[in-house]
């Protein structure tokens, strides 16, 4: 993994690593105690953020979306996102885009993750279904969406503290 930093911190505190972003994103994902607001752009340029059950998987984020939700109608026109998240002892804005999963095996894995962390999630080889989800979601199936991370921003709400951007320009995050 190619990651390259940048201390933010205007006290002193020292770079944060990655992998304390990380290890609190595997930790926290998927959790309905961990708060994650996905960040679009609608077609006119005014922005739009939701609430999602952000899913972490060997190494990489997904999310879902009902087809009419306003946030995958901005993905189909502009794919760029941000994800944000309070995760143990880290704020993180997370910059990238987003790309909708079709692979029925990878989509079973997802399904499979989110039902271990206590959504009962299942694939139905387009998208999951379950029992409930977000009133706001529409109905089934719901499609599922990878995020591909370029950058990451990370404040410390705990010691040791600091800020940092990270940046990414390998495949493996």
């Amino acid at each position: 993994m190619d990651v390259e930093t940048k201390n933010l911190d205007i006290y002193g505190d020292a770079v944060l690593p990655w992998s304390r972003a990380r290890d609190a994103m595997v930790e926290g994902l998927p959790s309905a105690e961990t708060p994650v607001f996905l960040g679009t752009t609608r077609p006119d340029g005014r922005p739009h953020s939701a609430g999602v059950g952000m899913l972490w998987l060997d190494g990489e984020l997904y999310f879902t979306s009902g087809p009419g939700a306003r946030k995958a109608r901005n993905l189909a026109a502009n794919p760029a996102c941000t994800v944000s998240m309070r995760v143990k002892g880290l704020d993180l804005v997370l910059e990238g885009t987003a790309s909708r999963v079709e692979d029925p095996v990878l989509l079973e894995r997802v399904a499979e993750r989110y039902a271990a962390g206590g959504w009962p999630a299942e694939s139905d080889g387009v998208g999951l279904t379950a029992p409930y989800s977000a009133p706001s979601a529409g109905p089934p199936p719901w499609h599922v969406y990878h995020f591909s991370l370029d950058a990451a921003f990370g404040v410390a709400t705990a010691e040791p503290y600091g800020a940092t951007r990270w940046t990414f320009t390998g495949r493996d995050r």
